[in-house]
């Protein structure tokens, strides 16, 4: 109840002489500087709204062109060829409007300004679609690494020139072009190249006889449907991706579809787990508030082309919401609050006190008091978030059902309106050394935990360990991974260089106790709502416990060796991924790289068919000890890299597809094109960590009895050696050249 009087502002007593009246001066303190802060917020994004809304210009701009117009008037020129005397004489005079513009003088200083103004945009206008005219230009991407054109080099210059300066991150969204529609003939035929490595000539005869009969009798009236699509949106790709990947799959989401990010490997800033998550959470705080104001720096290709900033909206104060057909993404603003999970319970936890975000050494404490709270789970509370882990349908008739009125639903709604979700796990977890499994556990415990204690429908779970370890799991709809780790990025550094840790491990500052405590969520869970959970938990353990997985570190060399031997580190990684591929299982599959398209407005990703024709080559002549091996790696890398080019400017394969499926099923006309995906390969995915350093991320099914990870990786090792040294072997001959030349030519000297 002490928590409950605070938080009043005022309390009256009903007396026989009158009325009581008592105000609590603090907090009515709190109300004004939260008044305060909120105008000011409004206020800061309003600027900032007008600042991007009139980029490359700027307000200061329109000032300028005022000045200019004005002068005009008293040096007898007219630089606007007789529009503003026609302006003036369309404003109302004093005799038709009694209040309006009288004078001569005032009535043409108000027609220079109304021409200036409209003057000003339309030069705004100008600038903007000069530069999305030169934003279209992708030919630097298809240039030799380390080579620039002089058409490339005037190219940038002229993007530097109308980019205006200091951008903010949404500065540049009306200026990107809009996703081209690749041709036709196009995609077809890079769809029959991608296949043809992996079919034989009957089954690829077969496969070139209905993509030729696509093409010829329903492809066109498609196509026209796209091309539409395509003008009239921002994107013609992305809403369908969204919704048709993504939120009308009725599996569970966890571990088909959301993902993870690790902490720092080696570094571990505190062992305290309360301060880390202070920290943390803090720096999530300020990266929101940047976020919310538009303040930060867009991402930029070779620090001049700008990427699309439109994903990174619905980062925070974000929940996907379960439907019977559908789900939905509902994104709110300025939330004030997350929710916090800790042995079975949750907790409410406040953000803000007296109009400024809470400290990281208060958040220290209020974490604390969460771990330090003995309180049993109530009935259904403990495997409760094991309902976002399960089939979308149960877990969607369950919330309607259940989670409707009431109690329950007042707690959901502080689960899905919170800022984000928090766990405080209560087992340690983190890269050892001296453990071999201990990636593989962490990186499980990231995927889906115990599969019900992360909140897999929130934009992102942030989990917190006991040794001061931190990770993430987000929900995939709404934004990709490169999104989520720029926000981890710029939180990890904040941490670690700004905001630091006393010599006790503890979040710097003052400890405030007058808090309030964070506050308990109630429920009233059913017997039978009870068993649906049970049944989503039991379906989503069954999913967690068949996932084969094992990371390792490859330090044997990075991307700097890689780059030396005059090769992109991807297609080198995907070469060897290929070569792994066919020792583990003795053939090829279609394989899927993803490659992102956010140089376009709304873009998100398209696929690189990494098994090309030329791959399989190069694998085969590796199993061959062919003498032209490393030639054929070099052919095969550099189709992996044009076709990565492809897919980042607008000419991959399978969105186009994808739509053309889409429309295909909207007018009721069968596609060829349909694609299944399999169900028992590998997911692998890398990270190249400085120069040195790559490690490797190997999933499977424990059900599929022809895969294995840990056999898998070991293949990966080994495939990265061999190619590496097949560069070594190279060098080595050429040395040896060298000096037989260097000894001829002493010879001849001597002589």
């Amino acid at each position: 109840m002490a928590e409950a009087h605070q938080a009043v502002g005022f309390q009256f007593t009903v007396r026989p002489d009158g009325v009581d009246l008592r105000l609590s001066q603090e907090v009515i303190k709190n109300i004004y500087l939260s008044g305060v802060t909120a105008w000011k917020k409004r206020a800061i994004q309003f600027k900032n709204g007008v600042l991007a809304g009139v980029y490359p210009a700027s307000p200061s701009s329109w000032l300028i062109v005022v000045i200019a117009m004005m002068s005009s008037l008293y040096i007898r020129i007219d630089p606007s060829l007789g529009m503003i005397d026609a302006i003036k004489d369309n404003l109302p005079r004093r005799s038709e409007i009694p209040c309006g513009p009288c004078k001569p003088a005032t009535r043409a200083v108000l027609s220079a300004i109304l021409f200036a103004t409209g003057l000003w945009l339309f030069l705004i206008y100008l600038l903007r679609y000069t530069l999305k005219a030169l934003l279209s230009y992708h030919g630097w991407i298809f240039e030799s690494h380390g080579k620039m054109s002089t058409s490339t080099k005037v190219w940038l210059s002229l993007v530097k020139m109308f980019s205006g300066r200091r951008p903010l991150l949404y500065s540049f969204q009306a200026s990107l072009p809009r996703l081209p529609v690749p041709s036709l003939d196009d995609t077809i035929q890079r769809y029959l190249d991608s296949v043809r490595p992996l079919l034989d000539s009957d089954q690829y005869d077969q496969m070139e006889i209905l993509a030729n009969d696509f093409k010829d009798s329903k492809a066109a009236q498609l196509q026209r449907y796209l091309m539409l699509k395509s003008w009239w949106a921002t994107n013609y790709v992305s809403d369908w991706w969204e919704e048709y990947i993504y939120l009308r799959g009725r599996s569970p989401i966890m571990v088909n579809s959301n993902f993870y990010i690790m902490d720092l490997l080696y570094v571990t800033p505190t062992h305290r787990q309360a301060a880390r998550a202070g920290n943390v959470v803090h720096a999530m705080l300020k990266y929101r508030r940047k976020l919310e104001r538009g303040e930060h720096a867009p991402v930029m290709a070779l620090g001049t082309v700008p990427m699309c900033s439109s994903q990174m909206e619905r980062m925070f104060n974000t929940t996907r919401i379960p439907g019977i057909e559908t789900d939905i993404v509902q994104h709110l603003t300025d939330r004030k609050h997350l929710v916090v999970y800790h042995k079975g319970r949750f907790f409410q936890v406040w953000l803000y006190t007296g109009g400024r975000h809470l400290l990281p050494s208060e958040l220290e404490t209020q974490f604390q008091r969460i771990l330090n709270d003995t309180s049993e789970p109530q009935p259904g509370e403990l495997k409760l978030a094991a309902l976002t882990a399960g089939n979308r349908v149960p877990w969607a008739r369950a919330r309607i059902k259940y989670f409707g009125q009431g109690v329950n639903r007042v707690s959901l709604d502080a689960i899905e309106s919170a800022a984000f979700f928090l766990t405080l796990d209560d087992e340690p977890q983190g890269y050892d050394p001296a453990k071999t499994d201990s990636l593989d556990s962490y990186a499980k415990s990231l995927l889906h935990g115990n599969c019900y204690d992360r909140w897999f429908d929130k934009s992102f779970t942030l989990i917190s360990y006991p040794n001061g370890k931190m990770g993430i799991n987000a929900e995939h709809s709404w934004a990709d991974a490169p999104i989520v780790g720029h926000m981890w990025e710029y939180v990890l550094a904040t941490d670690c260089f700004q905001l630091g840790y006393t010599e006790e491990g503890h979040c710097k500052g003052d400890v405030n106790k007058g808090l309030p405590h964070p506050t308990r969520l109630q429920w009233q869970i059913q017997k039978e709502c009870q068993g649906v959970i049970e049944t989503s938990y039991r379906s989503a353990k069954q999913i967690a416990d068949d996932v084969d997985f094992h990371a390792y570190l490859f330090s044997d060399f990075g991307k700097g060796l890689i780059k030396k031997c005059r090769t992109s580190p991807d297609a080198f990684i995907q070469l060897a991924l290929q070569l792994a591929q066919f020792r583990d299982q003795g053939v090829f599959c279609l394989t899927y790289e993803s490659s992102m398209t956010r140089m376009f407005r709304d873009g998100r990703t398209e696929t690189v068919r990494s098994c090309t024709s030329e791959a399989v080559a190069f694998v085969r002549a590796m199993e061959d000890t062919s003498a032209t091996r490393l030639g054929l790696f070099r052919k095969a890398a550099d189709t992996h890299q044009n076709m990565y080019r492809l897919a980042m400017t607008g000419s991959g394969i399978d969105r186009h597809l994808f739509c053309l499926y889409i429309v295909s099923k909207y007018l009721g006309v069968d596609s060829p094109f349909l694609k299944k995906v399999a169900d028992d390969g590998y997911g692998v995915s890398y990270i190249i960590v400085g120069e040195n350093l790559i490690t490797f991320h190997i999933s499977c099914k424990f059900s599929s009895a022809d895969t294995d990870s840990c056999r898998f990786s070991q293949n990966i090792q080994k495939a990265m050696l061999d190619i590496q040294g097949l560069f070594k072997a190279e060098n080595d001959k050429k040395m040896v050249e060298l000096g037989t030349h260097v000894q001829l030519e002493n010879g001849k000297k001597h002589i």
